[in-house]
């Protein structure tokens, strides 16, 4: 699970056994970036990609990926109509789907995704009306032997409470924190469920958000005193075996 740095947004890629994911791929200008990270690692195709939710800051460059990469599905969630961003961004999205004949599919609670060996669910969003698009963030657990990952996009309070309601949540090795570690997100009853035993927290340096709180990085630590920030240590990549988890940063800082 390689967690790329992407300045002030999100992009995770996950391989397993030979199927790949991209969950998110941050801002247009940094899109040359994620593509040649991507190459480097031999990447020609994508099985599934997913954008969590329709903020530039984690679907900004999708165009480019699904017109650089093979792409086999294509996920986002559900979002009313009259709360889908009228921007470039996603207008060309859109196109660059139609262009390449691509479905798009609509994420649902439930819904399971096989990473060879792993197992992704998907436990967010349930169909319930947000008044902020944040809260319409897919989120993942994705299991792969004893070690579990939990991915929430920008999940604030609101959605958390959602998914602590559909009791599909538990104890998690790695949490990426929701939404780039606002006060918002990584409630203290989510903790309290999760209880991970790492944290990652995507944000850029010296954002103009205060991402990550320190009101959120104090709740983390009382869970664990693994937190890795990309804006600190850059790139981040975890390998599991099943039952150990190891982690290799491209700054060593942490």
């Amino acid at each position: 699970m390689h967690f790329i740095d992407v300045g002030q947004g999100d992009c995770t890629f996950i391989a397993a056994n030979g199927v790949t994911m991209l969950v998110d791929c941050g801002e247009y200008a940094v899109s040359s970036d994620v593509v040649s990270y991507l190459r480097s690692l031999g990447v020609g195709k994508l099985d599934y990609l997913i954008a969590t939710h329709p903020h530039s800051d984690h679907m900004g460059g999708m165009a480019r990926i699904i017109d650089t990469f093979d792409i086999g599905e294509v996920i986002i969630p559900h979002v009313p109509d009259e709360q889908l961003p009228t921007a470039v961004f996603f207008d060309k999205f859109l196109e660059s789907c139609e262009a390449k004949k691509l479905g798009i599919r609509e994420a649902g609670a439930g819904d399971v995704l096989e990473l060879g060996k792993a197992r992704a669910m998907i436990i967010a969003p349930d169909g319930s009306f947000h008044e902020d698009v944040n809260n319409y963030s897919i989120g993942m657990l994705i299991d792969h032997g004893e070690n579990s990952f939990l991915l929430t996009g920008d999940a604030e309070a609101e959605a958390e409470y959602s998914m602590l309601a559909g009791d599909r949540l538990k104890k998690v090795t790695l949490y990426k924190a929701g939404h780039h570690g606002s006060s918002y997100s990584s409630t203290t009853g989510f903790l309290d469920m999760i209880r991970p035993q790492t944290a990652v927290i995507s944000c850029g340096a010296d954002n103009a958000y205060g991402h990550p709180a320190e009101s959120t990085i104090e709740r983390l630590s009382s869970y664990t005193d693994k937190i890795y920030r990309t804006d600190i240590s850059g790139n981040i990549v975890f390998e599991s075996d099943g039952s150990n988890l190891s982690v290799k940063t491209e700054r060593n800082e942490k």
